[in-house]
């Protein structure tokens, strides 16, 4: 059970570490200290619906059609390699920075209405906490509550560690090379989840 903890906590971070819309948003409101808790709460709650979705639907599916845990175990792997490849490609090469841009304050709708935009309407965020994270819990299947506990727990780390981690953490990330030793980071974590993934099938 700890282990399904732990590799879902550690899938759940190297996947919302990516640099994205979302989370320079959800960065932007914690340097300007506006609504920080509304919004690290909905983007979190947000993924641990989805996680549930992903994992209660693939059980089920997987229930009806057993080859198709099979299927989705490889095929996670095989994302995840991209997506490691991804990442290791922007350590190398990444150039950007992330300035949060002076904006005037922002009414607590507006913004809400955008943190759920952000989440909603973003393909990846389908791929990754439904489709991704469902199909690697199906390795786990006397423990797929506790994998999907450690990968919402993975969620309201981050969200919370960034909006009001942000004052300290904006200086950083202005600089490119932060950026590549992050995107080093999550490239090697998604990689070992993959080849393991694969290694016990």
């Amino acid at each position: 059970m700890q282990n399904a903890f732990i590799s879902g906590l550690s899938l759940g971070l190297s996947l919302i570490l990516a640099i994205g819309a979302q989370n320079a948003f959800v960065l932007r409101q914690g340097l300007r200290k506006e609504h920080v808790l509304v919004l690290c709460l909905t983007c979190a709650t947000a993924d641990a619906l989805l996680i549930a979705l992903g994992i209660s639907a693939l059980a089920q599916a997987s229930a009806i059609f057993p080859a198709f845990a099979l299927v989705l175990r490889y095929g996670g792997a095989g994302f995840l390699l991209l997506y490691s490849l991804r990442h290791a490609y922007s350590a190398i090469y990444h150039t950007d920075s992330l300035t949060p841009a002076k904006q005037p304050k922002t009414a607590l709708a507006k913004a809400l209405a955008t943190c759920l935009a952000l989440t909603f309407l973003n393909p990846h965020v389908y791929l990754d906490t439904v489709l991704l994270i469902g199909s690697v819990s199906s390795r786990f299947p006397d423990h797929r509550l506790a994998f999907g506990l450690g990968a919402v727990t993975a969620s309201y780390l981050f969200f919370f560690s960034l909006g009001y981690g942000a004052r300290l953490l904006a200086p950083l990330f202005a600089k490119p090379q932060a950026w590549r030793v992050l995107d080093g980071v999550i490239a090697l974590v998604m990689a070992w989840i993959a080849i393991k993934l694969v290694w016990m099938a």
